[in-house]
């Protein structure tokens, strides 16, 4: 790994957000490329995941390195990225959090993953109608519907916008995917989603089973 990504991978992993603006603010202005950080971030974020898989990281520490890697990926690396159109994406990705449901952090770090791992994200926000779900896939075409509900009430509306899709003949176009903290397994099966994400290191890796991306 280059210096810079060992800075960048220390600031991550030391869940300090200053310093890892700081750190990609250097980087740029010694001449780095966008896409050299978003590598390093994402390699950083992906040795994240596997402490917190293996236990050693906790799910705040989680949340804070996603919170920090969207800082700098929304206000310094994707504006230069979208600028020089040099980014070829993986897929693309619509994700919302459902109608009746304005949480936005776990949505956010999840999306903000999936675009270092190399997807473009078309993030629809929160409270999002069913219509807006099915309008984006028409126009936009991706290869992921993803759907975040962090209350349980919310969790019906993840159903609605699948049979929405079916009626409007766009579900066999799309995979779809669902998440949230009151979100099963069980659950995703039975409203017939394509799979489920129990956070975002499972999410992006469940997407990238499902586009037969290799890790």
């Amino acid at each position: 790994m280059s210096k810079v990504g060992d800075a960048v991978k220390e600031a991550l992993l030391a869940f300090d957000q200053d310093k890892l603006v700081e750190t990609t603010k250097k980087a740029l202005d010694g001449g780095h490329s966008p896409q050299e950080l978003i590598d390093a971030l994402t390699a950083a974020l992906k040795e994240v995941g596997e402490k917190f898989e293996k236990g050693e990281f906790f799910l705040a520490e989680l949340v804070t390195a996603g919170e920090a890697a969207k800082t700098v990926i929304s206000e310094y690396l994707r504006p230069l990225l979208k600028k020089t159109g040099t980014r070829e994406a993986a897929g693309s990705i619509v994700i919302g959090t459902v109608a009746g449901d304005i949480h936005d952090i776990g949505k956010g770090i999840v999306a903000s993953m999936f675009f270092t791992a190399g997807f473009e994200v078309i993030d629809l926000g929160v409270d999002v109608p069913v219509e807006k779900f099915v309008e984006t896939t028409r126009e936009k075409k991706p290869d992921i519907v993803a759907m975040s509900a962090l209350l349980s009430t919310t969790l019906p509306m993840q159903r609605e916008v699948i049979e929405a899709l079916k009626r409007n003949n766009l579900r066999d176009q799309v995979r779809v995917i669902v998440g949230g903290s009151p979100v099963t397994d069980e659950w995703a099966k039975e409203i017939g989603a394509d799979g489920y994400g129990e956070d975002a290191v499972a999410g992006v890796k469940l997407v990238k089973k499902l586009l037969n991306i290799s890790e």
